[in-house]
């Protein structure tokens, strides 16, 4: 499976730009702010139906505009596959599948898998709970219809709950049948979305620690423990537990929503006693290992986003990412960097099909197409 083209139309900077893809290696190349994460961004919304940069989407719309349309051919199974993902202000988005709009947005996700590696990433590691645990669902939710499903029906229930939870408070009155009423659901769905984390993360942990040993500088003792409060206790006692504190902070304090994933290196946290070194790696291991787990369980390889790594990344770390290329353990890749000799460098020793792309003023051109140019003159 493969990208053969994407074309945006008021896409953030691009006013109408169309590329065509090797189904191999495609490096985007240009300065600071010409729109080369936006590329991959794109890429990253035809995947899984969001930005991966701004979750807002009338805020991907290009300035003064009122629409974007971000359309891709892709190369799945020997055929060709249109989606179509046009956002304007007032209305809702919508996803086309060769012409045909979904019904859900959930009907999407999991047939063409994306990979990112990004700067960004460093949040996993330095921000709040909520980003890892988005991280770990939108990995489950692209394999399991039923996790994801389970996730948006448990946020709905949670939020009644949470309202129930504000009215008794403003009105003093407690009502122990109408909380009963979401509890009940709550609880069947936090348990059906707690088991799924925990089979998804005993199958994940292994492959992500023989990664980071793989592009570690040293063989480092590192772990992802699954923090929740149902480790220990049953949801239904929790609930119990909690409702006191639940009436006075018209919040419900216990389940699922409230699961962290601690990482750790040396039994210390990965956030205070990590290098950026070893913050670097942990990272790159935990995308790597993403890569993998959605290659095994989704049957395809997904195509790999690699924003700006080369400038944030030692050479052996470089070199270690370029030889899993090398070995055909990614499928597509897309790379974008502010060095054409460096990206030159780094490809030119390698026999695997690659097109690099010049990016400036929201145009994106191929780079030998341009050098011909010249050459004329």
């Amino acid at each position: 499976m493969y990208l053969e083209s994407l074309h945006l139309v008021n896409f953030k900077n691009y006013i109408d730009a169309e590329v065509l893809l090797s189904n191999r290696i495609n490096c985007f190349v240009g300065i600071n702010g010409v729109g080369k994460t936006n590329i991959l961004d794109a890429v990253h919304y035809l995947s899984v139906c969001k930005s991966y940069m701004n979750s807002i989407d009338r805020q991907n719309i290009r300035f003064e505009q009122s629409f974007f349309v971000i359309q891709g051919v892709w190369s799945k199974n020997k055929k060709k596959i249109d989606i179509n993902c046009a956002v304007k202000v007032g209305a809702k988005k919508v996803f086309r599948k060769n012409k045909k709009e979904y019904e859900k947005l959930a009907n999407h996700i999991g047939q063409f898998p994306a990979v990112m590696i990004s700067p960004y990433d460093r949040d996993l590691i330095l921000e709040g709970s909520n980003l890892r645990r988005k991280w770990m669902d939108g990995i489950i939710s692209q394999f399991d219809r039923n996790y994801l499903e389970a996730l948006q029906r448990y946020s709905k229930v949670l939020a009644q709950r949470n309202a129930v939870l504000k009215d008794m408070n403003i009105n003093r009155l407690f009502d122990q049948e109408s909380i009963d009423i979401w509890d009940v659901e709550l609880v069947r769905l936090g348990n059906q979305i707690y088991e799924k984390r925990k089979v998804f993360l005993e199958e994940f942990i292994p492959v992500f620690q023989k990664h980071y040993d793989s592009i570690g500088s040293e063989k480092e003792n590192v772990r992802i423990i699954y923090k929740s409060q149902l480790n220990e206790n049953t949801f239904e006692d929790l609930l119990l537990e909690f409702q006191k504190k639940d009436l006075i902070t018209s919040f419900s304090n216990a389940g699922v929503h409230k699961d962290d994933l601690l990482f750790q290196i040396k039994n210390h946290p990965v956030k205070k006693f990590g290098s950026q070194g070893q913050q670097k790696s942990f990272i790159i291991a935990l995308r790597l290992a993403q890569y993998e787990w959605l290659k095994t369980h989704l049957g395809v390889p997904p195509i790999l986003l690699l924003d700006d790594i080369f400038d944030k990344l030692d050479q052996s770390r470089v070199k270690k990412l370029i030889n899993l290329v090398a070995n055909n353990f990614f499928g597509q890749v897309l790379v974008t960097d502010t060095d054409l000799e460096r990206i030159q460098d780094i490809f030119s020793k390698s026999s695997l099909d690659s097109r690099i792309f010049l990016v400036a003023d929201g145009k994106i051109t191929k780079y030998q197409e341009e050098r011909a140019v010249h050459e004329k003159k």
